[in-house]
């Protein structure tokens, strides 16, 4: 539902609130189910709000995981079986090593968007500034 994007890509909770009022007039007859859910859970679902607008696009960009994903399940799924739950985690570390190899694209903005992560998670992450 690419009409979704405006709500959780607005750029103020209030015009968030409006893109929402939107989405609802479209698609409220529809999905009511799915409407009324994000109505009664919009206090939680908004939260990111609090935060930068870089931060936020972390937060609801899921292309890097899902491409982690694809990845992983594109060695998994030749498997029948695996003998143990260690055997599938060792296949999967091993499948992350090769993986990550190919991770060379840095995020846009990173170095500003790493301080203010630092910044609102003093101590969770430690910025090497040598």
């Amino acid at each position: 539902m690419n009409d979704l994007k405006p709500v959780y890509r607005a750029d103020t909770l209030d015009l968030a609130g409006l893109r929402m009022d939107e989405l609802q007039d479209k698609w409220g007859e529809k999905y009511p189910v799915v409407i009324d859910s994000w109505r009664r859970n919009w206090d939680r679902l908004t939260t990111y709000f609090r935060y930068d607008k870089s931060i936020r696009k972390l937060i609801y960009t899921t292309n890097t995981i899902e491409g982690f994903h694809r990845q992983v399940r594109k060695v998994t799924k030749t498997k029948g079986a695996f003998t143990s739950d260690m055997a599938l985690l060792k296949l999967i570390y091993l499948a992350h090593k090769n993986i990550k190899k190919k991770w060379t694209m840095p995020l846009a903005n990173w170095g500003t968007t790493a301080q203010k992560l630092a910044i609102w998670f003093p101590g969770r992450m430690v910025l090497d500034l040598q």
